[in-house]
């Protein structure tokens, strides 16, 4: 591995300065202007396997992923040969294609509760859709969400919401109406009585509830016993909708999602990120009941110049193939398995209190010293010393993601070695941590 360094980031400022008089914040998305962590930017000019590159040419074992959607890591030659030969037929079409119908029938065969499925093009879309569906089916407008998920930046789910909102401290967006915020309820994730009370509290009922079955954007935080089964005998009993927001953990954590391993059933499942093997791509569906409520079929309309692009398909379809032999998704929890334990130990050295939270090839870190079971707790923990790490692990040529409630991807890609370099970087971060001394 090529070790980085502050003087090899020469470029990459270069590129932000630039970057900053055209695009606002110099980024595209919030989190990746770096403002959680300090330093600047990487500007990454290429990607194979588990490593990108900077465009100064320095080497990094990459634990961002795209943010999840390269679960065979970068540039695969099988996604690759699947991506050309889409492209040589055609980018878009603004009609059917094979592949899409493709993609849609492993959809509905491996996601339990999946029977009809539109593609979008983004998580954003499937969620807003979703959630337009279900108001549509049960005639309500009130939805029940939870502090610290995070389910696209549409206007009704940006009330303490996680990802990027929680990064910037932001407890919702500014644009959004006082009427649209008064529609959404939020209580505390992994709080069944809280949910209950909201019940108890609004008799004309909700139109859905939405839930990331595993959260991925306070951090990793798992469900806790009953949580998701109290969700689903709630909405079961007063006519509502359970939204399963998939998004991250569909098709990561298995071909069946978080549902198929949790064993419970929403009624709409959004999708994204590794269904587009790297490229924008978003799905909704459920049963045909409540799917056929969509045009052309029903009333509730949603529509897409780019939806189903047939590149994306392609890149999807071949995703997914590969993690269907082989045995990829146990290799992938016993990476990820070995990393989790191999940074627990380098803190626990150091002396620097740190929990984890992993459920498959999804890690949380968090510095602190108690189990972190929901938003509030995450927020708890010492954002600042995660800063530390990120920064001197960056020198040390990691790349972890750029803010405290964002999840640390593992790929196929990654290798034992990957893992034992990573856990002997962190050596010198922890203690960088533990001494209370660094320089940005």
């Amino acid at each position: 591995m090529t070790k980085a360094s502050k003087a090899s980031q020469a470029k990459s400022e270069a590129l932000f300065a630039r970057a900053r008089k055209v695009m606002v914040g110099g980024v595209s998305s919030p989190v990746r202007a770096f403002k959680a962590v300090g330093g600047t930017p990487l500007f990454i000019s290429r990607g194979r396997g588990s490593h990108v590159w900077s465009a100064d040419g320095a080497r990094y074992i990459d634990y961002v992923c795209s943010w999840g959607p390269l679960i065979a890591g970068h540039s695969h030659p099988k996604v690759v040969r699947a991506v050309s030969s889409a492209v040589a037929r055609g980018t878009s079409f603004g009609a059917p294609c094979e592949d899409e119908l493709k993609l849609a029938e492993k959809v509905c065969s491996s996601v339990p509760s999946i029977e009809r499925v539109r593609f979008v093009s983004s998580g954003t879309e499937a969620a807003m859709s979703a959630l337009r569906l279900a108001r549509a089916c049960t005639k309500r407008d009130k939805l029940l969400k939870f502090d610290g998920c995070y389910h696209g930046h549409s206007d009704a789910f940006l009330t303490n919401a996680g990802s990027g909102l929680a990064t910037l401290d932001v407890p919702a967006s500014a644009g959004v109406p006082a009427s649209s915020a008064a529609e959404t309820v939020t209580v505390p994730y992994n709080d069944v009585e809280a949910m209950e009370s909201a019940f108890d509290a609004h008799k004309e009922g909700f139109a859905a509830v939405i839930v990331e079955p595993v959260a991925g954007n306070m951090g990793v935080v798992p469900p806790e016993e009953g949580f998701l089964e109290a969700a689903r005998r709630l909405c079961t009993r007063d006519g509502s909708l359970l939204i399963f927001d998939e998004v991250i953990t569909g098709f990561r954590l298995s071909l069946g999602g978080a549902q198929a391993i949790l064993g419970v059933r929403p009624d709409i499942t959004c999708l994204g990120k590794v269904i587009g093997g790297g490229f924008p791509v978003g799905a909704y569906g459920g049963s045909e009941a409540v799917m056929n409520m969509v045009a052309p079929e029903g009333p509730v309309y949603q529509a897409g110049t780019l939806s189903g692009n047939p590149v994306a398909m392609a890149a999807g379809l071949a995703t997914i193939s590969l993690m269907e032999v082989g045995g990829g998704y146990s290799r992938l929890d016993s990476t990820s398995a070995r990393l989790e334990r191999g940074l627990l130990e380098e803190a626990e050295r150091a002396g620097v209190q740190v929990t984890a939270n992993r459920v498959g090839s999804m890690l949380g870190l968090f510095f602190s010293g108690s189990r972190v079971t929901n938003f509030e707790e995450a927020k708890n923990a010492d954002r600042g010393r995660y800063a530390k790490f990120h920064r001197s692990m960056l020198d040390e040529g990691v790349y972890l993601p750029p803010s405290a409630f964002e999840t640390l991807f593992v790929s196929t890609a990654h290798t034992d070695a990957d893992v034992d370099a990573t856990v002997k970087a962190s050596r010198a971060a922890f203690a960088k941590c533990a001494e209370g001394a660094y320089s940005r």
